[in-house]
């Protein structure tokens, strides 16, 4: 890897980034790769299990109620008690529903929630039991695109829950998340496009190991927007939680489903958010590395070792408390307009981002000139871009604004049979006159439009009751 694909966002100065296009488990044996994958469960299951109390009782304030409080303390227990509920629940499958895939679509969704974290490092290199490995389970030259794979074979468990319960609405509703999932999928890996361009890896280590100056979340703010809103919509989460909306699907995919069936549902979905929350972390905020005023505290050694988790830990939990913020803040969108905003604004926006990166990470590293051309190259491109896009956008905006009017317009003459049935004009219309049977006379109807205040028979008052309307 050439260090000068990965540096500063104006100057271009190069980040030296490791030879090995991956993180080092040359120290790691198989033992300890079984050890770090119990600990990744395990610390995912115990964030799975504050996560819904916290979302519960922050919600709870934010309508002005107190939440879970009775079962253990502050209701920390209470999660606890819903799944012990679940266990015991009666495991009830519909007569119609093809058994075999309706015990493999749960499992599959639960399962594959788990694999994508394998990828995401969270802290750096730590001495365990007498070896210096990663705290990360894998690492690959292309790892983060393992997630959008994941993500993809993810979208099976849905449709198939749909398809095998054998009822209508299930079908729906796991048709709705496939066509969910894979549209912001695309948006999104559109947006990770830019970090790859900007960090010149698709390893998630060395991202990280990019960003030891600077987070990209400030030179990539558009793609971490663009992020942020396809990782709700990827997560089926408020309000973009229209594989389950109750007033059309009942409860979308899962409707047929009891008992632990039910609750991997739910415990892929809590997964899944803290996957795609950890990738942010990992993309954007500079992963598992302190803040720049703490790193630099005692020679950098709250940045090293296990402080990694922490710093990790907290970063992850901002992006948990907005999927909060949002459920308990907005309700659901209409599916139609989901699905426009993605293929009309967020997947050509994405493409005209991920081109404007292209050319400012080419004027960065020399292609378009020396180097102190490459701040006011990349001020040029920014700016058109910029430009062009708000351009584009108001004239976009102006012709939907004139099609609106339009649509309003009363037209001045009407033809009564259009549609195939006689239609009386409206006030200031004109019959548009047909061709007529030989010997009858063509007959002209206008009328015109009632002066304001006249009474008509609705609000007459010498109208009799029975006639009017």
């Amino acid at each position: 890897m050439e260090a000068s694909l990965a540096g500063d966002l104006f100057t271009g100065a190069p980040i030296l980034l490791e030879d090995n296009p991956a993180a080092d488990f040359s120290d790691t044996p198989w033992w300890l790769s079984m050890v770090k994958a119990h600990m990744v469960f395990v610390y995912l299951l115990v964030q799975v299990l504050i996560v819904i109390w916290f979302e519960r009782r922050v919600i709870g304030r934010m309508q002005q109620r107190p939440g879970p409080n009775r079962f253990g303390p502050l209701g920390l227990l209470q999660t606890l008690a819903d799944g012990l509920k679940l266990m015991m629940k009666e495991d009830v499958t519909p007569r119609d529903a093809d058994r075999v895939m309706y015990v493999i679509a749960p499992f599959l969704v639960g399962a594959l929630a788990f694999v994508s974290f394998a990828i995401i490092p969270i802290g750096g290199e730590v001495e365990m039991f007498g070896h210096t490995t990663p705290l990360q389970l894998t690492d690959t030259p292309v790892a983060t695109l393992l997630v959008l794979a994941v993500a993809g074979v993810g979208a099976y468990g849905f449709v198939l829950a749909g398809w095998s319960s054998g009822s209508t609405y299930p079908l729906l509703g796991g048709l709705r998340s496939t066509a969910q999932v894979i549209s912001y999928e695309i948006a999104m890996g559109l947006a990770l496009v830019a970090v790859f361009l900007y960090a010149g890896s698709m390893s998630t280590s060395q991202i990280v190991a990019a960003q030891s100056s600077l987070w990209y979340v400030v030179p990539l703010f558009f793609s971490f927007v663009v992020y942020i809103i396809t990782m709700v919509g990827e997560t089926n989460r408020l309000p973009f939680d229209l594989a389950e909306g109750e007033g059309e699907l009942g409860g979308g995919f899962h409707t047929e489903y009891s008992s632990m069936k039910f609750a991997m549902f739910f415990l892929g979905e809590y997964i899944n958010m803290f996957t795609v929350a950890g990738l942010a972390t990992t993309l954007f905020l500079g992963g598992w590395q302190a803040p720049p005023g703490i790193a630099a505290i005692n020679d950098g050694m709250l940045n090293q070792g296990w402080w990694g988790v922490l710093w990790f830990t907290a970063k992850m939990w901002m992006f948990i408390f907005v999927y909060v913020w949002l459920r308990g803040s907005l309700p659901r969108v209409r599916y139609d307009q989901f699905m426009k905003f993605g293929w009309k604004v967020m997947i050509p926006a994405s493409l005209v981002w991920v081109v404007a990166i292209a050319l400012i990470r080419s004027a960065q590293v020399g292609y378009f000139g020396e180097g102190r051309w490459a701040l006011p190259i990349t001020l040029v491109l920014v700016g058109g871009s910029i430009v062009g896009g708000l351009l584009l956008l108001d004239k976009k905006l102006a012709d939907a604004k004139e099609a609106k009017l339009a649509a309003r317009r009363t037209p001045t003459e009407v033809d009564p049979f259009a549609q195939g049935h006689p239609v009386p004009p409206l006030p200031g219309q004109t019959l548009v006159e047909r061709p007529r049977a030989i010997g009858e006379e063509p007959v002209t109807v206008t009328t015109t439009a009632r002066p304001a205040g006249e009474p008509t028979a609705e609000n007459d008052p010498d109208t009799p009751e029975d006639t009017r309307g």
